[in-house]
């Protein structure tokens, strides 16, 4: 039986999540919980490790980039239901995570114009809400067989 996009999505980030991928996904996502997810939205509980702090104990700002970029993608993913390209990236840091925090992650599509789909991630800190980034990312996609839309 095929798998859907929604279940692929959730399928590629558990396996980031378990160790399998790329080395540097694998470590920046290891422990990801993927709470609730339908087309076009993740919601994700993750744990800061120490694998992926600063010196300083707070969570490497390169680690967070790239978990945003990866749950952003698993949204996008789910929403069209192909592999796309990341063609713009903005994140904007708020505040910082301690090793062994626990945080939200949300990412929900935004815009769909047929090639271009846009998502929105924002992290939060689990216990208070505080926002700790908020990510807007653009994807593009070769394929023709999307039908450009506003969401």
């Amino acid at each position: 039986m095929e798998e859907n996009p929604v279940q692929s999505s959730n399928r590629w980030l558990e396996d980031l999540s378990n160790g399998l991928g790329h080395q540097l996904e694998a470590i920046t996502l290891e422990g990801l919980k993927i709470v609730k997810a339908h087309k076009g939205f993740v919601l994700c509980n993750f744990v800061v490790s120490n694998l992926i702090s600063d010196a300083d104990g707070n969570w490497n700002v390169g680690a967070m980039a790239t978990l945003i970029d990866d749950v952003g993608a698993a949204a996008i993913y789910s929403y069209g239901g192909h592999i796309k390209a990341s063609v713009d990236l903005n994140i904007s840091f708020l505040s910082t995570a301690k090793i062994q925090e626990e945080v939200e992650v949300e990412a929900k599509v935004v815009g769909d114009k047929g090639r271009i789909t846009s998502v929105l991630v924002e992290v939060r800190r689990k216990s208070n809400g505080e926002l700790i980034a908020l990510g807007k990312q653009w994807m593009a996609s070769h394929n023709n067989s999307n039908k450009a839309s506003k969401l």
